[in-house]
């Protein structure tokens, strides 16, 4: 005889253990947000409060129902805060748990704080509000990262050390003037949340479900209320419109880029072969089996968060790459990439910040490096062109020449005799071992934003006064 409950068995066997009760249960598990959106309680309850007392301002509502509003959304955040508030998957967002909870709370008068809004000028409002914040913490940790290489790079405006391309020893510079450059990296990572600010910078609460309202609403008076600038134009766009994430996310990416950068910088620095920085032990763990090792893990997850970052730019605009107009749950996928971008870039800074200002930097390896490579042939192309009259194309080659005889002797360009250099043009003067050291090769590059250390101090000072 077949088992009675052989069918239910098998249908539970194909939803799977997980979704025991059928398609009911993933459709709670596809659609409820509140895992995730409850992040933004805070900005629910603010914009529910300036929505609530402009129905009251507008006669939409009574003054007597807008104060239980208030104050039931007072009591809520409270509950909140403390712990006391229980979140409920059955009721998927965090706006529909407040309102739940709201009406436990005042009866009646809850129903009145939906009128005129829709839960999509709702989200839009509350992830905006979000969005925002986090653009001014990430400002603000900016600001702290480049005040930071200011102090460094003022220290060590005449420390010299090898400047690079191709990560193959170039020409000297100065650590300060290495300093400056992420200064001017980073000060592009903050005029970009500035401006994602700026443009961001508009009120959605009013649009509706994606045509506006009937109701006389003054949506110039909850944009003020929220801080915004105003209210959107459209209330198409409005629903519609995730730019403001995209733009936070491509911040964070290039952000994290440049803080990639520097990370891979302070990894080879701190190796024994290179020896230009020591981490201390607070941005630095121990090998589980060699005593001697002192990995730079902090830069190492700095380098490796910018994967994760840049991961959730590409997530989200995929999403939004094929929505018709206005709103589709689709955008619902939109918040947890901003989330964990915003956590993961916040750290990162912090952490690049504190290694920054927490570094020993070892001048004397930087500078012993710095005349490696032959770095200073530059200079004697340069000597040659001002000194002898040469061109530079054949200042070039007699350096060249130059470089090939000092490696043929074991030496650097400086230790090479006058006859040396005479042997491979006659024109060459003592004077010439005025520019071959590294300290006159810095102190010469006094152009416009070079590495001479008077110039490195003018662009401290130009920066310090805008930071």
């Amino acid at each position: 005889m077949a088992d009675g409950n052989s069918e239910t068995k098998s249908s539970n066997q194909m939803w799977g253990g997980r979704f025991a009760s059928g398609p009911d249960a993933i459709m709670e598990e596809i659609n409820a947000s509140i895992g995730f959106d409850k992040k933004l309680y805070a900005q629910d309850i603010r914009g529910s409060i300036a929505h609530a007392t402009m129905l009251a301002h507008q006669g939409i509502i009574s003054a007597d129902d807008k104060d239980k509003i208030v104050h039931g959304l007072n009591t809520i955040l409270s509950e909140i805060e403390s712990g006391a508030f229980e979140f409920s998957r059955r009721l998927e967002d965090i706006h529909m748990n407040i309102e739940a909870r709201l009406a436990t709370l005042i009866g009646p008068a809850a129903g009145r704080l939906h009128t005129a809004r829709s839960r999509n000028d709702q989200v839009a409002l509350d992830f905006r509000l979000w969005v925002k914040e986090e653009l001014q913490r990430t400002e603000k940790a900016l600001t702290a990262l480049i005040a930071a290489f200011l102090d460094r790079a003022e220290e060590h405006a005449d420390t010299v050390m090898p400047g690079f391309t191709h990560l193959q020893t170039a020409q000297p510079v100065t650590f300060g003037h290495h300093c400056m450059a992420y200064v001017e990296m980073f000060g592009r990572d903050r005029s970009r949340v500035r401006h994602a600010i700026e443009h961001m910078d508009e009120s959605p609460i009013g649009a509706a479900a994606l045509a506006g309202t009937g109701f006389p609403i003054d949506r110039h008076m909850t944009a003020k209320a929220l801080g915004f600038a105003g209210p959107t134009r459209n209330s198409i766009d409005t629903v519609s419109d995730r730019d403001f994430a995209l733009e936070f996310l491509s911040m964070a990416s290039i952000t994290a880029t440049h803080l990639s950068r520097l990370a891979e910088e302070i990894v080879i620095w701190s190796t024994p072969q290179f020896g230009f920085i020591r981490l201390s032990d607070a941005f630095s763990t121990g090998s589980s089996i060699m005593p001697q090792k002192k990995n730079p893990d902090a830069a190492e997850l700095v380098r490796a968060k910018t994967g994760r970052i840049n991961g959730s730019l590409i997530a989200l605009l995929t999403v939004m790459k094929g929505l018709p107009l206005a709103y589709s749950k689709d955008m619902q996928e939109d918040k947890e990439q901003v989330f964990d971008s915003a956590e993961s870039l916040e750290l990162a800074i912090a952490a690049m910040t504190g290694m920054v200002r927490d570094m020993t930097i070892r001048s004397d390896r930087m500078k012993a490096a710095a005349g490696s490579g032959y770095s200073t042939a530059t200079d004697l192309a340069d000597w040659l062109v001002r000194e002898a009259g040469l061109p530079f194309r054949d200042a070039h080659h007699v350096t060249g020449r130059a470089v090939a005889l000092a490696e043929q002797k074991g030496c650097d360009l400086a230790d090479l005799s006058l006859a040396d250099l005479q042997s491979i043009h006659a024109d060459i003067t003592e004077k010439v071992f005025d520019v071959l050291t590294v300290e006159a090769s810095v102190a010469s590059r006094t152009s416009f934003g070079g590495t001479a250390p008077n110039e490195v101090r003018k662009q401290i000072a130009w920066w310090r006064a805008r930071n």
